[in-house]
């Protein structure tokens, strides 16, 4: 009997040892981004209408590709995706962004949603408010900036999707939502406007880092200029971002520039600080090889640790798409040697 006794005992640490065993074997594990780390990423906003004309990708043995896979297999970890309001086509729009946004999940790349807040492009040239928004009063375009920031945000939440940056306005080196929130006019009002969607990216994800980007990454006068206004008027940010996109022959003069703007950013601000935007002519590709290497190497150099990333914007671009010409792929579909700063 206690042989017998012995046995069922065995047999019963077995059992349940090998149930444990299965157990874990089963349990889904959730795998997440490694926030922290340093981003390397790609605007690639134009890659789902790019697919629906039927443009592919291809990697550099000319095999197709899913187009942000094809990134992340040449060293990028990030995206970074533009919303408008109500563009005429549809595509930017916050369904095509939540396709987008799931895709980049499924691949576990790091998310930067770019509130343009503007129907089609918002950029130094033009803040041009939405249609539905021109008749507005400040008190009500800064309700509306909430407004479309929590809807959108709020799309991302209930998927699961949760965005790490989030740019409120984009190129905004003059304010946005024009003329109301021209900071040159008024910087109060672009103040107001800014932290509105500040205040609504923060009630939705606390954790999110708020950009506000501006063009010229190299022009440390616009930089104070812009940002100790909106310090003197109120404005609340996260992260300073900016824009560079130079020429095969004048990158690194540009680049030492940028390192300049960065340190005094940090200097000044304390803010962390990110190259949103990069770009260069498609066919500069050995150039642009060496002006990512720099302006990576540079903006990780930043003082304190405070140079958290840099993008390039739509590398995907090519073939004359858009009449784009600052993409990374030629004209077969596959990327240039220019990429290849990403993988070091």
């Amino acid at each position: 009997m206690k042989n017998i006794k012995s046995i069922i005992v065995l047999f019963l640490l077995f059992f349940s040892a090998s149930s444990c065993g299965s157990k874990e074997d089963n349990e889904e594990v959730i795998v997440t981004p490694e926030t922290g780390t340093f981003a390397k990423g790609a605007d690639v906003s134009w890659i789902t209408e790019m697919e629906a004309s039927g443009k592919k990708f291809y990697n550099a043995s000319g095999t197709a590709m899913e187009g942000m896979a094809l990134l992340k297999s040449l060293g990028m970890n990030a995206v970074r995706l533009r919303v408008w309001v109500n563009p005429s086509d549809g595509w930017c729009n916050k369904a095509d962004l939540l396709v987008k946004a799931k895709r980049a999940k499924s691949l576990n790349m790091r998310i930067m949603i770019d509130f343009h807040y503007s129907d089609s492009w918002a950029d130094p040239g033009k803040q041009t408010k939405p249609a539905a928004w021109t008749s507005y009063n400040l008190s009500e375009l800064k309700t509306a900036v909430a407004n479309h920031t929590k809807d959108v945000l709020n799309e991302l939440k209930s998927n699961s999707i949760t965005p790490e940056w989030v740019q409120v306005g984009n190129e905004t080196g003059n304010g946005m939502l024009w003329e109301d929130g021209k900071a040159s006019v008024n910087m109060k009002n672009y103040a107001e406007l800014s932290n509105a969607g500040y205040d609504a990216v923060k009630s939705v994800f606390p954790n999110a880092k708020v950009i506000i980007h501006l063009q010229n990454g190299y022009d440390n006068s616009l930089f104070r200029w812009l940002f100790d206004g909106l310090k003197n008027n109120g404005g609340k940010w996260d992260v300073i971002g900016m824009s560079l996109y130079p020429s095969a022959t004048n990158w690194s003069a540009m680049n030492d520039q940028c390192l300049i703007n960065m340190n005094d950013m940090v200097a000044r601000y304390g803010s962390e600080v990110m190259v949103c935007e990069v770009g260069m002519s498609w066919d500069s590709s050995t150039a642009c090889n060496s002006f990512l290497k720099d302006i990576i190497a540079k903006t990780k150099s930043v003082s304190n640790n405070k140079g958290i990333g840099v993008f390039y914007w739509e590398p995907e671009a090519y073939g004359g798409w858009k009449s784009y010409s600052l993409g990374a792929f030629d004209n077969s579909g596959k990327p240039t040697v220019a990429l290849n700063a990403f993988n070091d």
